[in-house]
């Protein structure tokens, strides 16, 4: 790994650490119950590509903590939506030979054709799993995918996802409160 990467990753790491403790771990400090806003800083900044923070898992810890499941589905989607539009905005902006540049030509080659074969049902699954749709909303603004597909695929991902992990919560909740 070069000296550059390794710095990229303790930046990331460093602004992560001070995106969760300005306001989770502030409100956890103080004894009061997370917010929404707390839900909805921390969710944004996972969803920007260079973040890369497992953000699903702050949908139980705040619907535990007696947050309605369709405030955080909503937040969650609108969040995540408006940081993957920056996404999209960023790899719009960057050149193919910066892009070859950065990942290398064959990599980047891959991705091209992922999408073009894929498209927009590459992006929806994507968003199915943790940590890797706002890469693939990068990757879509590198190969200039069209942004309204690109976000509505997204958003299809995103609500799927977010009503799983709803879901799931309080079928396990009820399960474990009939026990």
């Amino acid at each position: 790994m070069t000296r550059a990467r390794i710095v990229a990753v303790l930046v990331t790491a460093l602004v992560a650490i001070l995106v969760v403790s300005a306001t989770l771990g502030r409100e956890i400090y103080a004894g009061r119950t997370p917010s929404v806003t707390s839900f909805a800083l921390i969710h944004f900044a996972g969803y920007l590509f260079f973040l890369l923070l497992p953000v699903e898992a702050l949908v139980p810890v705040y619907q535990a903590e007696g947050l309605a499941g369709p405030l955080l589905i909503l937040v969650a989607v609108v969040t995540a939506l408006a940081a993957q539009a920056i996404d999209y905005g960023i790899g719009r902006s960057v050149s193919e030979a910066a892009v070859h540049k950065l990942i290398g030509e064959d990599r980047y080659l891959r991705f091209k054709a992922m999408i073009a074969r894929w498209g927009g049902w590459a992006i929806l699954l994507f968003n199915l799993f943790p940590l890797s749709s706002p890469n693939m909303l990068l990757v879509a603004g590198i190969t200039r995918f069209s942004m309204p597909r690109s976000l509505l695929y997204s958003l299809l991902g995103l609500v799927v996802k977010y009503s799983a992990l709803v879901y799931a919560f309080d079928a396990a909740a009820l399960w474990m409160s009939r026990s």
